[in-house]
């Protein structure tokens, strides 16, 4: 029931279509237009840029009327169809000798007169425009207080194929016009006023408005309109609104609200030509002739700049110069009447699928199907764009459904906590807590038995732990307190590692890698934890030296670690009885690491690793062979090595020696050359002082093993194997 009133929300909430949800939508729009953007490609349509080579040209802006008289001739000599101007003229011209005259009392009497008797700059600009086909811009205005009612000096002739098309147009109270004697001169009549979309951006522009209840049309159409004769347009609706506009013979299709989108191409210099080269006759002839000119501003004070989906900052002049490049290459967004209903019947479906789905097949299978059909949709709506000029929304069906989504999946989820707590509360006084959460994820899992799989095994014990206890008889939580922050410290280590600790056995920790989770290094990472493990201990032991003295009489111990580590195949799983179990790692691999970190006393080394462990970061840590030994209760030898340090210590010099060295003697002490082993032995001495950990205990075993066999030799049959008598 929850999830079905969310659907019915969700596609009430796209009905309502409130702002946020517009601008989600155009904002992905934008994408498509960012990712696949129209290829620019020329048309006859010229910008004719008031720019700043203009202004260095001509002088400030705004420039005489009879200037741009001149500009409208040489245009009109070069071959232009039609000029349009994103420009309004609303004011006299202060620099027309008339006004000269009235603006300087102080002219002589002749002077005043003769100016006053000369053509008006707005007359010249005007006997300019009848002799051309101009189209001047007027601008809306907003509101009813702004408008001024003045008469519309010339109407647009218009026509209506089908309804009154009036009430789904945009609507403008007024119309801020030119001068009445430019007006009447002109050709054409367009508005250049554009609306933005309610996050700023420049979408869509409106072909057709509605002022004072008369249809006028948009500046690029109005240009379209005069180039092609000056014909009536014609506005054609359906019951959905209106579908097109008829101008200069070509149907444009528009939205309900006689918008267009412009399919936009990034900018393009070959789009303009400064105004000052026309006006000193260096502009290119080709890029004027035969061609439909738009006289707009890009000079920086001028402020007539736009965001679009493509740039942050478009010249206004340019928008509508690419709606008339659209409309010449009929390459127009368009957006469907039926998007939304495509839309909401996704959303529709899909939500009943989710709905109904999730509660019995789980979030996995429903989600997954889910997915494959938004990303149908998503990339179907793709293609519709960049195939077809199509704009389908995908963000709000993609957005709803994975709200809907969430909200199931959650409401399942705590369903299922419910099962979780009451297994928790069955098995959780009597099993493992990490136990519990695989049984709470998996109940199936309530069996015993597990995998074979190749693991890096850790074991870790405290030399002398019972003289420490036994300093603590007559304070056990001081012991407490002591082990569980010397514990805490190897934990740490383990864990950021990404090893499990597998159980503590009293000062004894065991720990493995590669299970449950896998791990490609699992032997590196074993040996990372153990060398950090073994700088916990010495942080812990410099702690405890440091601490003051105090009056609890609690005995300070330097705490000695020896660890042991293998690599090899073990059975992980769920091991035990059928009363109890836990989940740990066995077999002969997990033996031998326990044996290992036994052998790590005798040998004066706290990091003993077994042979396929040292295979795996013998090339990049500091490692060293320290015999091939049969550890008790085994009959096949292992050769065994001493873990040093990371690469910092592998890569010194000093430590190469070393290595170099002990292998040398190991190889002697093999083949009996015991009186050359001896000599090596003392060079590693002298070489090992620089390394820590320091080398005298390992050094010392073989000093002890070659002066027994010199008095006593092991026969040519020996094999060079150790046979260790402890655990």
């Amino acid at each position: 029931m929850i999830g079905l009133a969310l659907l019915v929300a969700l596609l009430a909430l796209r009905a309502s279509d409130p702002p946020f949800l517009q601008i989600l939508r155009f904002q992905s729009f934008d994408f498509f237009q960012r990712a696949k953007p129209r290829e620019y490609a020329k048309f006859p349509v010229t910008i004719v840029d008031i720019d700043e080579e203009s202004l260095d040209k001509v002088g400030q802006w705004p420039w005489p009327r009879n200037k741009l008289g001149e500009l409208v001739t040489r245009l009109a000599q070069g071959g232009a169809i039609v000029v349009g101007f994103d420009i309004i003229f609303g004011e006299a011209d202060r620099l027309s000798p008339d006004n000269i005259a009235a603006d300087n009392p102080g002219l002589p009497a002749d002077v005043r007169q003769s100016l006053a008797q000369l053509p008006s700059n707005e007359n010249v600009f005007a006997a300019a425009m009848r002799s051309a086909r101009v189209v001047v811009g007027q601008t809306s205005v907003r509101s009813i207080e702004e408008a001024a009612q003045a008469p519309i000096y010339v109407e647009t002739p218009s026509a209506m194929l089908g309804d009154d098309p009036t009430p789904y147009l945009e609507r403008f109270p007024d119309l801020v016009q030119n001068l009445e004697v430019l007006e009447r001169a002109a050709s054409g009549h367009g508005v250049f006023s554009l609306r933005p979309d309610p996050d700023g951006i420049y979408r869509r522009v409106p072909l057709v408005m509605v002022v004072r209840d008369k249809m006028r049309l948009a500046l690029s159409a109005e240009i379209l309109r005069i180039a092609t004769g000056g014909q009536a347009f014609a506005t054609r609706t359906d019951e959905a609104g209106v579908s097109s506009i008829v101008v200069g013979g070509v149907n444009v299709p528009t939205d309900r609200n006689g918008k267009v989108w412009p399919y936009f191409t990034v900018s393009d210099p070959a789009r303009y030509v400064s105004a000052g080269s026309v006006l000193d006759g260096s502009a290119d002839p080709a890029s004027i002739a035969g061609h439909m000119i738009l006289v707009g501003t890009s000079a920086v004070g001028l402020e007539d700049y736009r965001a679009t989906p493509l740039v942050a900052a478009m010249p206004g002049v340019e928008i509508h110069a690419q709606v008339i490049e659209n409309v010449l290459s009929q390459q127009f967004l368009t957006r469907p009447n039926y998007a939304i209903g495509m839309e909401l019947i996704f959303v529709a479906v899909v939500g009943l699928l989710i709905v109904f789905l999730v509660p019995m097949t789980g979030a996995v299978l429903s989600f997954g199907l889910a997915a494959v059909l938004m990303a149908a949709f998503a990339g179907g709506s793709f293609y519709a764009f960049s195939e077809h000029r199509l704009l389908i929304d995908a963000t709000y069906p993609v957005g709803a459904t994975l709200a809907l989504f969430i909200v199931m999946a959650t409401a399942n989820y705590i369903r299922e906590e419910r099962q979780r707590q009451q297994i928790r509360g069955a098995f959780g006084q009597y099993i493992s807590p990490a136990l519990v959460d695989q049984l709470s994820e998996d109940p199936d899992q309530l069996v015993l038995g597990g995998e074979t799989k190749e693991l890096s095994v850790l074991f870790s014990d405290v030399r002398g732990f019972t003289t420490i206890s036994e300093s603590f008889r007559e304070n056990p939580q001081g012991l407490t307190r002591l082990m569980n922050k010397f514990l805490t410290a190897l934990s740490n280590a383990i864990m950021e590692r990404g090893g499990t600790i597998d159980k503590y056995m009293g000062d004894a920790v065991m720990a493995f890698w590669n299970a449950p989770l896998d791990s490609d290094n699992h032997a590196d990472e074993s040996c990372r934890a153990a060398l950090e493990m073994m700088a916990a201990v010495r942080a812990l032991n410099e702690a405890v030296e440091a601490e003051p003295a105090g009056d609890d009489d609690e005995p300070r111990h330097q705490i000695n670690v020896g660890i042991g580590i293998n690599t090899g195949e073990c059975v992980v799983g769920n091991m035990g009885s059928e009363m109890r179990f836990d989940y740990t790692a066995l077999g002969d691999t997990v033996n031998l690491a326990s044996r290992l970190e036994g052998q790590s006393k005798p040998y004066g080394v706290p990091i003993v690793i077994g042979n396929q462990t040292a295979q795996a970061v013998s090339d990049h840590m500091a490692v060293i062979e320290i015999d091939l030994i049969r550890v008790k209760g085994k009959n096949e030898p292992e050769h065994i090595f001493a873990l040093l340090g990371d690469e910092s210590l592998a890569g010194r010099d000093d430590f190469a020696a070393v290595q170099e060295l002990n292998a040398r003697m190991i190889e002697q002490y093999r083949g009996q050359k015991w009186k050359s082993a001896i000599k090596t032995l003392d060079e590693i001495k002298q070489r090992s002082r620089t390394i820590e950990p320091d080398l005298i205990d390992y050094l010392a075993v073989y000093e002890e093993r070659i002066t027994e066999f010199r008095a006593n030799p092991p026969g040519n049959d020996w094999d060079g194997v150790y046979v260790a008598t402890s655990k």
